[in-house]
């Protein structure tokens, strides 16, 4: 009977996000949902990817879900370790397809801040992780999906501090910049997907999940939000047999998609 429970929200995202992952692609794999979703991937329609794990792991065996990029599981009889430092350069190579990245606050254009939250840097409201390997990411990734929470405080018109650059100022500022790769291409949070119109790079309404009105995302949102030709599609939803190999054989314990309660 625990497979015929509803489907909770982080299941959900988990679900959305390895929708993003094609078959034979090379994707980095962060802590969290990140893992959840290329594991789900690979034991669903994408059996041949390839995972390259922050920490420096490459494509170990399948087996238990890891805790974090750092557990010994991501080197389970690898193929090759390396230094974390190798691992973002397989990045700036070329060598990553599609990599994921978390954000505190995520403004219009895809720029991530994870440093703080306020006007003042010396003496901000909260202070927060920082980058780590998020900027290398966003910096030179060839497709960057972005994941989070959906709030107006945490999708600003302007992010508070540019810790991750997506689309800068819009339009070819990217570009001018120097930047590599495509930057972000898809925003997923608990309320839809969202891609960036090819012009002006601004954040655009893909789909909407089940049950979530347009005004709602938009509440939901500092900014307002592009909306596509015609009628805004559902996202779709997994199906009681994904929702099983989920909290069977890909995060059996619930440590990235249970919520209390549900």
């Amino acid at each position: 009977m625990e497979n015929q429970k509803p489907m909770n929200p982080l299941e959900m995202l988990a679900y959305v996000l390895s929708l993003q992952i094609e078959d034979h692609q090379v994707v980095y794999v962060g802590t969290g949902l990140p893992m959840v979703s290329a594991i789900l991937a690979q034991k669903t329609h994408a059996p041949n990817i390839t995972m390259v794990y922050e920490s420096g792991g490459q494509n170990p065996i399948r087996g238990d879900m890891p805790w974090s990029v750092g557990d010994p599981f991501t080197w389970r009889k690898s193929p090759q370790i390396q230094e974390m430092a190798y691992s973002f350069a397989q990045v700036y190579n070329g060598y990553v397809d599609i990599a994921f990245l978390g954000f505190a606050q995520v403004d219009m254009y895809g720029n991530v801040n994870t440093h703080m939250i306020g006007d003042d840097f010396l003496k901000p409201k909260s202070r927060l992780t920082g980058s780590g390997g998020n900027n290398d990411l966003a910096s030179l990734s060839e497709r960057l999906i972005l994941v989070g929470l959906q709030t107006p405080e945490k999708f600003p018109a302007r992010v508070d501090f540019i810790t991750s650059v997506g689309h800068l100022k819009g339009g070819n500022s990217r570009k001018e910049a120097g930047l590599i790769g495509r930057g972000p291409v898809a925003v997923i949070t608990n309320a839809g997907v969202y891609d960036f119109e090819p012009v002006s790079k601004r954040m655009r309404v893909k789909s909407l999940h089940p049950g979530v009105p347009f005004d709602w995302a938009q509440m939901a949102t500092g900014f307002e939000l592009l909306k596509p030709e015609g009628d805004i599609p559902p996202t779709p939803v997994p199906a009681q047999e994904v929702l099983g190999i989920i909290r069977n054989e890909v995060d059996p314990h619930g440590v990235f998609t249970s919520i209390p309660g549900m």
